[in-house]
C-alpha cells in the first residue's frame, strides 16, 4: 500500500470513529432518546424517509417547507425562514408561534429547553 493510501485510510478510520463517537456519546445517546420519544412517531432522521412529518436528515440549514417529496402546508412552503438551532428551538416550544397553521397537529409544543437541546444536538449529527 502506497503512503498516500495509507494516510487516506488513516483520515477514514479518523472520521468514521469520531462520527461513532459523537452519536454513541452519552450525549448522542440521550439525544436519540429524547427524538425517539417525542418526534420518531411523525419524523425519521434517514435521508428520503418522510412519514406524517418531513424526514429531519439535514434539517439544519435547510429552507422550511422545501424538502422535495414531502407535501407540506402552504404555510410552510410560504415561511421564509432557514431550520438554525434558535428557529428549530422556539419552533419545537411552540409550532403555532413559529409558523401559523403547520401540520404539526396534535403535537402543541415541548416545554423543555433540555429536551430540546438534546434533540437539536442529536439532529445536527444527522446534519
Amino acid at each position: 500500500m502506497t503512503k498516500a493510501a495509507l494516510i487516506a485510510a488513516g483520515a477514514l478510520l479518523f472520521l468514521c470513529t469520531a462520527a461513532w463517537a459523537q452519536s454513541s456519546s452519552p450525549a448522542g445517546e440521550a439525544g436519540e432518546l429524547a427524538f425517539n420519544n417525542a418526534c420518531r412517531t411523525c419524523h425519521s432522521v434517514k435521508e428520503g424517509d418522510n412519514r406524517l412529518g418531513p424526514s429531519l436528515y439535514r434539517v439544519i440549514g435547510r429552507k422550511a417547507g422545501s424538502l422535495p417529496g414531502y407535501a407540506y402546508s402552504d404555510s410552510m412552503k410560504h415561511a421564509d425562514i432557514a431550520w438554525d438551532e434558535a428557529t428549530l428551538d422556539r419552533f419545537m416550544a411552540n409550532p403555532d408561534a413559529v409558523v401559523a397553521n403547520n401540520k404539526m397537529k396534535p403535537f402543541g409544543g415541548m416545554a423543555s429547553a433540555e429536551e430540546r437541546g438534546k434533540i437539536i444536538a442529536y439532529l445536527k449529527t444527522r446534519s
